[in-house]
């Protein structure tokens, strides 16, 4: 992010100081960055008691997707509802460390870290092996099972263990930085907004698996946070309703259908149903103990498998680019200033400690930043650090008290699912407000972006549906940890849009060779008679030519342009002197766009042989 220039224009490195603490001193600056109104950024907490309830509900969105993830692989295990909730608090008590450990050391930007979708697949395959599928248990079928949970879960450990030494010194020693300078606004605009958008699975699709009770939930937040604060006109009911939208709506829901639960409304439907609507069956309530304290290396000795252990260190990779849009789009509503490189390498290096620590504690996952916590951060408008450590500190706490953090983890997918929907279209327009720093009025900025977002849709599309439909990657190799590299890589949406993106905006020429348009007559050339071609004699007499800007009539057909294509690729360009060094007769116009204060007159980074004494201060189109 060092060349945050895109097509068709420049921008400025660096940006001012800043005293925040943010990790937002000397950002990448691609324009002055507008403040958003009424936001509260990462040192401005609100009272205690308003940071108390707002963490609260940064830990109720985290439970969507800790739940659903140690449901995941413990199902395909074959474990109780004692291992699952085990899994659980260990899952909750990591995300919670590795938050403090990145608004304290890493980024420290209000970034809430939670387990990762991007595992899934090697893991899945992890616990395919054929050699966890042989395993004999010499006291029954039930003590195999146990066994073979807990042989897998090492499996898991090992590559884990070794996958964050990768990613600690890709993080550390500033290998990301090598990776994230390529980064355009025109390539970090898809990557922020796939951030979002990649998540739709995750979205109207779990809603609709119990209606009755995500529809509702997703009216009545929106209601509740964008309209109720317009029409209330007392300030602490439009703070109420602003502020702690998620907290009324998400408890009016859950008792809800805790109420249904309980008058057997869903007694006679499908299990499926059941399990998406049901308050009782998610195995928690039942396999949580009272008071539980997670350790390192609970289920034994790690094991190690190279070809694994290659297979969830792409995963990371994966998992640090997703979390680097995130981290980017936190910036934008928790911080007024950009982020710079060396923030988003420690954030991934603080990310590679948090994959040491799940592979100790187990947690059948890696980190990655939180995308709907960064959509909660826009939602309230508080970007306070302090509000993301509270969270932390309920994350760790019910992970300890397991019966009492079950209570909450009880709360039906579908509800979550309704707050994603608004808060992964919150991220989305992050990654779309970067597109402001790029000319879209030109075809290659068109292409580019229209390309990689695309195929950021259609290519992990069609590797979901195979995998659906087959039961396997449409790579089919000798290599299983191979195919696993392929899926896992273009599966992310994020990452197939920001490499068909970062490739094609660094292998594309921004200008014809020769550096002028292409089919124009050489920009040195004089046209017989004394004026460009088919150019009327009044535009040649128009008096602004002359006077409107005070620039004089040069006369001498040539020009050195040295000085002023050094002078567009300032930060500040001197347009003055520019005008006075290009004002010469004759010259061709094919690639104008307006600029302030001077109409007509070419932005910056296009070549000086567009410029022509006819456009000066006219308002000719662009021929």
């Amino acid at each position: 992010m060092s060349e945050m220039a895109c097509n068709g224009g420049n921008s400025a490195n660096g940006g001012a100081s800043c005293n925040c603490g943010c990790g937002c001193a000397h950002g990448p600056k691609f324009e002055e960055i507008v403040p958003l109104p009424g936001v509260q950024y990462c040192t401005d907490s609100p009272p205690w008691l308003d940071t108390l309830a707002l963490g609260f509900q940064h830990y109720i969105i985290t439970l969507g997707t800790t739940a659903l993830i140690s449901s995941i692989f413990v199902n395909e295990l074959g474990g109780s509802n004692v291992e699952k909730a085990k899994v659980f608090q260990c899952l909750l008590f990591v995300s919670g460390v590795n938050t403090l450990l990145q608004t304290l050391f890493g980024t420290r930007l209000p970034s809430v870290i939670v387990g990762s979708y991007s595992y899934i697949t090697p893991m899945i395959s992890i616990l395919q092996a054929k050699r966890h599928n042989t395993l004999l248990g010499p006291y029954g079928v039930e003590d195999c099972a146990c066994h073979r949970f807990e042989q897998t879960m090492r499996s898991m450990q090992g590559a884990l263990l070794v996958a964050s030494c990768f990613q600690m010194l890709v993080g550390f020693l500033g290998v990301w930085t090598k990776v994230i300078r390529f980064l355009t606004p025109l390539s970090t605009g898809p990557l922020v907004t796939f951030t979002g958008l990649g998540l739709h699975y995750l979205g109207f699709p779990k809603l609709m698996k119990c209606a009755e009770a995500g529809v509702p939930e997703l009216v009545l937040a929106v209601f509740i946070s964008q309209y109720l604060p317009s029409l209330c006109k007392t300030k602490r009911f439009r703070y109420l309703w602003d502020r702690f939208a998620i907290l009324l709506s998400v408890l009016f829901l859950g008792i809800l259908s805790l109420i249904l639960t309980e008058s057997g409304a869903y007694d006679h439907v499908s299990l499926n149903r059941q399990a998406s609507c049901r308050t009782d069956r998610a195995g928690l309530m039942s396999g949580a103990s009272w008071i539980y304290i997670p350790y390192p290396f609970q289920w034994g000795r790690p094991t190690f498998n190279p070809g694994e252990a290659f297979a969830i260190m792409t995963a990371t990779m994966v998992a640090s680019v997703e979390s680097s849009g995130a981290f980017l789009a936190t910036a934008r509503y928790g911080s007024d200033k950009p982020v710079p490189t060396s923030i988003l390498n420690g954030g991934v290096g603080w990310l590679g400690f948090g994959t040491l620590l799940s592979g100790m504690f187990g947690t059948v996952t890696g980190p990655t930043a939180s995308v709907q916590n960064v959509g909660y951060l826009a939602m309230t408008r508080v970007g306070s650090r302090r509000v993301a450590q509270v969270s932390a500190g309920f994350m760790i706490f019910f992970s300890v008290l397991g019966k009492f953090g079950a209570i909450f983890a009880s709360i039906p997918l579908p509800i979550l699912a309704a707050l994603y929907c608004i808060f992964f279209g919150y991220v989305s327009s992050a990654g779309l407000g970067l597109l402001q720093y790029c000319n879209l009025n030109i075809l290659r900025t068109k292409f580019i972006l229209g390309f990689s977002f695309f195929l950021g849709l259609s290519i992990p599309q069609y590797f979901r549906e195979h995998q659906l439909s087959s039961g396997a990657s449409p790579v089919h190799t000798p290599s299983r940890w191979f195919n696993d590299i392929i899926t896992v890589i273009f599966t992310s949406h994020a990452t197939v849009a920001i490499s068909v993106s970062v490739i094609l905006d660094r292998t594309l020429a921004h200008e014809p060779e020769g550096g002028k348009p292409p089919d124009t007559p050489d920009s040195n050339q004089e046209p017989e008679g004394g004026k460009p071609p088919d150019t009327p004699d009044s535009i040649q007499s128009d008096p602004k030519l002359n006077h409107e800007d005070d620039i004089p009539e040069s006369t001498s057909p040539t020009s050195n342009y040295e000085p002023c294509i050094t002078e567009l690729t300032n930060p500040t360009p001197n347009y003055e002197q520019c005008i006075l060094e290009l004002t010469i007769p004759g010259q061709p116009c094919s690639c104008f766009r307006p600029i302030p204060n001077h109409e007509g007159l070419v932005g910056l980074g296009i070549p000086c042989s567009c410029f022509g004494v006819e456009l000066v201060g006219s308002d000719l189109p662009c021929s």
